[in-house]
């Protein structure tokens, strides 16, 4: 056999074991894009060494299934502590180091719960047009 066909046929081999034990893909989720938009995806997909399809399945179902966006969290959690540091400084108080330290557990404790009802807020404003 030669170099190539040993070559596909390990590659054939080895989707039809990965396919053999996943249940059976029926239904399609489609969406229109634009050329660039395509060229976008496609050089997303080859730079992670996947098949167009395979990887937007993968992003598409990570996106689905997340359910916190650690990056939106800490944004929160920051916008916590200077609003919690401003207040004090602005009204001339001194925030000491324990008040400093209640703080920064407070935000720790809280920041989930309250980027959450934040994102809800956006989820629920009516959409305003750019």
């Amino acid at each position: 056999m030669n170099p190539s066909r040993e070559s596909q046929s390990r590659n054939l081999e080895s989707r039809l074991s990965r396919s053999q034990s996943r249940s059976s893909r029926v239904f399609v989720a489609q969406a229109r894009i634009t050329k660039d938009e395509h060229d976008n995806l496609l050089r997303a997909a080859r730079a992670e060494g996947r098949a167009l399809g395979e990887w937007a399945r993968e992003v598409l179902l990570r996106e689905a299934r997340r359910t916190e966006d650690p990056l939106f969290i800490e944004l929160i959690a920051t916008r916590m502590i200077l609003l919690n540091l401003l207040k004090p400084l602005a009204m001339g108080q001194v925030v000491t180091p324990d008040e400093f330290t209640r703080i920064s557990a407070t935000v720790r404790s809280d920041k989930r719960r309250v980027a959450q009802e934040i994102q809800q807020q956006y989820i629920n404003a009516p959409s305003k047009e750019v």
